[in-house]
């Protein structure tokens, strides 16, 4: 568990999100998620496999799971955006999400819900598993995918993350 809980009131964070920029339009995502105090917990995480089956507008380009950190590509489709009779609205099959709102500034399309879906997933396989609690940093880093050169320049990024481990400031050895 966290070693303080956080408080709005105290706790004043500035958004690292573009101002005014609509997270849940179609385009390409690159995301970095950390776990609290950079803790090793990960082999394999089959959750991020699964995001497409919750948001079927979405899919993953390139990804790479590491001890203490998810580096990945989402790709929101505008499918689907825009017909509202469509059942497909949020998530699917995603409790988190069909029982409360969608992080704050979030809603059911967006970037923010997808990554809010995912890590409450890992959270509960890692609680099941691991016995463990608290295990995200707060928020995530993002980066929007502008062309294809962007789209290449992230992927030989992620490709290229296991094989700089050993020298990586994510590593707890260094």
């Amino acid at each position: 568990m966290h070693p303080y809980k956080f408080d709005p009131k105290k706790h004043h964070r500035k958004s690292i999100r573009l101002q005014g920029y609509d997270y849940s339009q179609g385009g390409a995502y690159f995301v970095t998620i950390i776990t609290y105090q950079r803790d090793c917990l990960f082999g394999e995480i089959e959750c991020w496999r699964a995001i497409p089956e919750h948001f079927p507008f979405v899919e993953l380009g390139a990804y790479v799971i590491m001890p203490n950190h998810v580096h990945g590509i989402i790709i929101i489709n505008d499918t689907h955006k825009n017909n509202l009779s469509s059942p497909i609205v949020g998530a699917r099959h995603a409790s988190p999400l069909q029982k409360q709102l969608p992080p704050r500034g979030a809603t059911p399309r967006s970037l923010g819900a997808i990554m809010g879906s995912f890590k409450s997933a890992v959270t509960k396989w890692v609680g099941r598993e691991l016995n463990a609690t608290g295990i995200w940093q707060r928020n995530y880093y993002e980066h929007i995918i502008r062309n294809e050169k962007d789209m290449q320049n992230k992927t030989d990024y992620i490709d290229a993350n296991p094989m700089l481990w050993n020298d990586d400031d994510e590593n707890p050895r260094y």
